[in-house]
């Protein structure tokens, strides 16, 4: 599995001088020329960067062969230029007919009118939370590419060796503590659980505690509730019991999983991406759909392919993002060089993932997607991420509490959205 990287969204700058168009087009990865006599489709990507640019080739070349009155022409940039200069190009009218965009960025640009709404969209082919997740007021403006999300990793030999009888896909935050309490022994080193006490845990943890994080209209902030300070106390009181603390090393680069794979953590709440990071690891391991409160909600990372508003080609682009994610050869190419997960609803078609190894409960990965939650989304994104993450950290660290830090996270988010 490739690391699947938690990305911010990148406002669109409308007012971007056309001028700087011609620089989209640097240290780019294109695939063909437009072919005469035939409708050219420009597809502009990120994920293909570094490693996977064969196997969209694969698919593309697939689909030409069934639809041969199409030529496709692939541009593959780097994801730390991509958004700078898919913005820019698409300001400057010179995008291409199709492009890839993460969730956050996909709600960005469907407020901002760049996006060709999506007609006759068979869902059938799709895992519903994903296909959903590309859909504005109604409308289908996306197609779900690929995915990954958050489960709770578990080490077995010392359930085991506790006597604790392992996660199963009904626990609840009381069963994930009362079990984490049991496997805690501070004096071997060992922590009973870790959870990021981070903006990201917490809009999870909100939604399993039956709250909101932005009211309906998106104009203010509702977090600061008895579900937020629910949640947020979940996570801040493990810290100095069940898991570490920040002053203990919690929260720096790759601590998580060098505790994990050192055998000295029980729970793990971390991604899918971290299944080949753990292929060496010396003890028996395994995964489960992620404990709720009033409720299931797992964390889903997706990316997607739209078509732009300013094609000429619309019937054309769909037909080309359609492909390429809900078609056979795509499935294969995914599966075939662990280029993140494809996002079927059948999972027959995903047979070798789920019996590709350790974890053995791989089928946990799609059972999160029938309770999914995506992260709150505004024009200045890292900022409102910042302002939690601060507000959370006061908290964990005893410098305020609970319901202060949230009142004062729900201000600075509010500022944010005025």
């Amino acid at each position: 599995m490739r690391s699947f990287v938690r990305r911010t969204a990148v406002p669109v700058v409308a007012a971007l001088a056309l001028a700087l168009a011609a620089c989209s087009q640097g240290s780019a990865t294109r695939s063909d020329e437009p072919v005469a006599g035939k409708t050219t489709v420009r597809y502009m990507n990120f994920s293909a960067n570094d490693g996977h640019e064969k196997d969209l080739d694969a698919i593309k070349t697939a689909f030409e062969s069934a639809n041969p009155d199409i030529t496709v022409q692939i541009e593959t940039l780097p994801y730390a230029d991509y958004f700078t200069k898919l913005q820019t190009a698409v300001a400057g009218g010179t995008a291409g007919d199709a492009f890839e965009l993460n969730y956050e960025n996909f709600v960005t640009y469907t407020a901002n009118g760049s996006l060709a709404e999506l007609k006759g969209v068979d869902a059938a082919p799709y895992k519903p939370s994903l296909l959903d997740a590309f859909k504005a007021d109604g409308k289908q403006y996306g197609l779900p590419a690929s995915f990954s999300n958050v489960v709770l990793f578990y080490n077995k030999d010392l359930f085991a060796a506790a006597g604790v009888a392992p996660p199963t896909a009904s626990w609840t935050w009381a069963d994930e503590q009362a079990a984490a309490t049991k496997l805690t022994n501070k004096g071997n080193g060992v922590w009973g659980d870790y959870q990021p006490i981070s903006f990201f845990e917490f809009y999870k943890t909100l939604d399993q505690a039956g709250g909101e994080f932005l009211a309906p209209d998106k104009k203010s902030s509702t977090f600061n509730s008895d579900a937020g300070r629910k949640a947020a106390e979940f996570l801040v009181a493990k810290a100095g019991k069940t898991m570490p603390t920040e002053a203990q090393g919690a929260g720096t680069p790759d601590f998580d999983s060098k505790l994990f794979k050192d055998g000295k953590l029980a729970m793990w709440h971390s991604g899918i991406w971290m299944f080949s990071g753990l292929a060496d690891a010396k003890f028996d391991w395994d995964i489960a759909v992620e404990p709720g409160d009033t409720k299931k909600a797992s964390a889903m990372f997706t990316n997607g392919a739209v078509v732009s508003a300013a094609s000429k080609n619309q019937a054309a682009a769909q037909k080309w993002v359609t492909f390429l994610t809900s078609s056979d050869d795509m499935v294969k190419a995914r599966l075939a060089t662990s280029w993140e997960l494809p996002p079927v609803a059948d999972t027959g078609k995903v047979d070798s993932y789920l019996t590709a190894g350790k974890p053995a409960n791989r089928q946990a990965v799609f059972d999160s997607l029938d309770a999914t939650v995506l992260p709150p989304v505004i024009e200045r994104q890292q900022e409102m991420q910042d302002a939690v993450n601060k507000e959370l950290s006061a908290a964990a660290a005893g410098r305020k509490d609970v319901a202060t830090a949230l009142a004062d996270a729900q201000k600075a988010v509010d500022k944010l959205l005025a």
